[in-house]
């Protein structure tokens, strides 16, 4: 009976939704082919230390995250259309831009806005998934069928590149390039024939009207004074954005600091380690994703968090005594840490979801584009540890990280928000 409600939720999918789902599988397919591999071509082609191409890294995501939570809100403002085309086009520039960047400073510069486009992405797919589907299962049903999907192409993408012998060559940008023009296409057919209600066809060209918030009958205003004003007293947010900074930046070590302390450690066929951990990370998410969630349905989001982080705790541990040749054993760290991101990932968005009033869905989930900085910081930060100590003390920290994210959960219900209502009527 589950399996045939989720079924007719899915029937439900406006067009729209379905072109993001298959826009996000080409995109994060190509994507994968050779961006994890950044901090090896860094390394080969020009000698970098770990705290110089984690410092590379991490300045462009530091700048993406803050673009990213300006656009976010301004496209609750001025639309998410324009917003979308704005960051797809800039997608395409800078993607094609880094196939051809031969200077470190180059490479700085144009990965700075690789980063700053998927920024700006990513909330905003996040956001309109809010606008075009209204039933609130249903939608929490999108968004994790957007990370599925997301999860796919991961785990294609590392296979496909090196079948196709892409794989680590800087080349394979312009597929990514390709993929998105293709995306941009689709998006504008569907947005040309997607019927939008009064309020969501405001959100989408932008407006100065008032929007009803979703827990509220009152109207409120959208207005960049009042929605700093929201956020600075939003106490439950600013817990929330600072836990999932830590899990960041958690998880942010496997993009970055792991390849680097594989690559250094010189461990035998590092590219095909690189790329089966990538895919057993993917497929983890595919095939487990779902059933996951679905035996956690009648638990809370925080009970499910708590559990996805024990999970986390132990695939810290495991990669730091794991020993540094040996594959199987990063391999099955990977698959633990996989099972608890499956829960993890999906969740934080559905929770974003809940918390956020319609008239500042773009706001709230540019809020939580903060998480970033954890990615953000994850390259800078395990590359110091790597150059000093080792990347043991490094996944070890990282379990240490976890139990403050989990205490951090764990008072989450006792904190305080603020009054919508009343909150509008200062501006």
């Amino acid at each position: 009976m589950q399996s045939d409600i989720s079924l007719a939720r899915v029937k439900q999918f406006p067009r729209l939704m379905w072109i993001l789902l298959f826009g996000s599988f080409i995109t994060r397919g190509s994507y994968y082919m050779v961006w994890p591999f950044l901090a090896v071509i860094l390394y080969e082609r020009f000698g970098l230390s770990a705290t110089h191409v984690g410092m590379i890294l991490s300045s462009a995501a530091l700048l993406s995250v803050l673009v990213s939570f300006i656009g976010s809100a301004l496209s609750d403002k001025i639309g998410r259309q324009k917003m979308m085309y704005g960051a797809g086009v800039l997608y395409i520039i800078s993607f094609s831009l880094l196939a051809e960047a031969d200077t470190v400073a180059g490479f700085a510069l144009v990965i700075t806005l690789c980063s700053i486009a998927t920024s700006l992405w990513r909330p905003l797919v996040s956001a309109l998934i809010g606008d075009i589907i209204h039933e609130s299962e249903t939608r929490e049903l999108a968004m994790q069928s957007l990370y599925f999907i997301v999860n796919v192409g991961c785990a294609v993408g590392p296979i496909a590149g090196v079948w196709l012998g892409l794989t680590g060559e800087q080349s394979s940008f312009y597929i990514t390039t390709v993929a998105f023009a293709i995306l941009l296409l689709l998006l504008w057919w569907g947005f040309a024939n997607h019927e939008f209600t009064a309020a969501s066809h405001q959100v989408q060209n932008g407006g100065e009207g008032n929007v009803v918030d979703s827990g509220s009958d009152d109207k409120t205003a959208s207005g960049m004074r009042y929605t700093l004003r929201v956020l600075a007293k939003d106490r439950l947010l600013q817990s929330l954005i600072l836990a999932n900074v830590i899990c960041m930046f958690i998880f942010g070590q496997m993009d970055g600091s792991l390849v680097q302390y594989l690559s250094r450690a010189e461990v035998p066929k590092v590219l095909e380690l690189i790329s089966s951990m990538i895919f057993a990370n993917a497929m983890i998410i595919i095939t487990c994703q779902f059933l996951l969630l679905k035996l956690m349905a009648h638990w809370s989001l925080v009970k499910r968090i708590q559990v996805a982080l024990v999970l986390l705790v132990v695939s810290q541990l495991w990669m730091g005594l794991n020993p540094v040749t040996f594959f199987w054993g990063w391999i099955g760290a990977v698959i633990v840490m996989s099972l608890a991101e499956a829960v993890l990932f999906p969740t934080m968005n559905v929770h974003i979801d809940r918390i956020a009033p319609r008239h500042l869905r773009g706001a709230y989930f540019g809020a939580s584009s903060f998480y970033e900085f954890g990615f953000a910081l994850a390259p800078l930060g395990g590359g110091i540890v790597l150059d000093l100590l080792n990347g043991s003390w490094l996944f070890l920290g990282c379990a240490v990280l976890t139990l403050l994210v989990m205490f951090l959960y764990s008072k989450l219900e006792n904190l305080s928000r603020p009054d919508f209502a009343t909150e509008r009527a200062g501006d």
